[in-house]
């Protein structure tokens, strides 16, 4: 207990630190926001009330603690070109994001656990180095490259999935597994390095010893104990795939946080895109923070230590 709220105060720490960082970063870009928003032919009247109206005119200390106070409060501010409450905005787009990260992950996390114990099972054979090179090559190749593979093959050539997202269960196929294909030679490559360091062990030699085949061993014991690593790493999968799905989202034009985020960066609408980056800062947080619970309650040589 006492590791998990001394992790969650650093986790406050963190996030405050971001915060400032963000706050001050976007800040000091050229450019004036009032302009922004209302266009460069209005009076200096109007434009004098609308700074003291968005707290502008303040200093930036004192405007960084009044955007800390509307986040305690749930408010992120107003968006410069739509005029909207960021909060709304964010929560308008993450159920897409949130879909997208989820069918990314079962796709990444089934298809690495798949190649990784068939790679283990098959060590130095044709299998494994045939799912090591397929692993190896989701790992290297940009999710932008595997988007626009998956759509001039499967949505133009073949034209058996749609190219856009339009919010239905097909049309995420193409953008889930282009999300997911990095994670799942990650994860294959993680399960198959900790399945074959677990079946070294000498309880393993213990099993066989028992008259267990081959493959009980490998479920009932060295799979088990090899997952303590592989399931943190999908912990922070998950975490990534939901702060991270810019480029998918961009490419298959899904109204989620990150399309947000880039739409926010041409219109510069500072208020979206510092709402957005704290968004997915705090879920990356909470991700690594969830991970290292589950690291402490499945490990407990961790609890004692701790």
């Amino acid at each position: 207990m006492k590791q998990i709220v001394k992790r969650l105060l650093e986790t406050i720490v963190v996030l405050l630190g971001v915060i400032l960082l963000i706050f001050i970063m976007l800040r000091v870009v050229p450019g004036d926001p009032v302009t922004t928003l209302l266009g460069e032919h209005v009076n200096q009247q109007t434009i004098d009330r609308l700074t003291k109206t968005m707290h502008l005119d303040r200093p930036i200390l004192e405007q960084f603690f009044l955007y800390v106070g509307g986040l305690l409060r749930g408010d992120m501010g107003q968006s410069y070109k739509y005029n909207r409450p960021v909060t709304q905005m964010i929560m308008d787009a993450f159920p897409y994001t949130l879909a997208l990260a989820i069918m990314a992950s079962i796709f990444a996390w089934a298809l690495g656990l798949i190649l990784g114990i068939f790679a283990a099972v098959k060590q130095n054979r044709l299998p494994d180095h045939l799912f090591m090179g397929i692993s190896l090559f989701g790992v290297s190749m940009p999710v932008f490259m595997a988007a626009l593979f998956l759509q001039y093959l499967f949505a133009f050539k073949w034209k058996v999935l749609p190219l856009k997202a339009d919010g239905s269960f097909l049309s995420m196929i193409l953008p889930a597994i282009a999300l997911g294909w990095n994670s799942a030679g990650s994860v294959a490559r993680i399960t198959r390095s900790s399945l074959l360091e677990a079946m070294q062990a000498d309880y393993i030699d213990t099993a066989k010893a028992k008259g267990l085949l081959g493959r009980a061993v490998i479920l009932r014991h060295a799979l088990k104990n090899s997952m303590l690593p592989v399931i943190t790493m999908m912990a922070l999968q998950l975490s990534s795939m939901l702060s991270g799905a810019v480029i998918s989202e961009t490419v298959f034009a899904i109204p989620g946080i990150g399309r947000l985020a880039t739409s926010a960066i041409e219109n510069r609408d500072m208020p979206v895109l510092q709402g957005t980056v704290i968004f997915t800062t705090v879920i990356v947080i909470a991700g690594n923070f969830i991970a290292d619970i589950l690291y402490s309650v499945l490990d407990p040589r961790i609890r004692k230590a701790a």
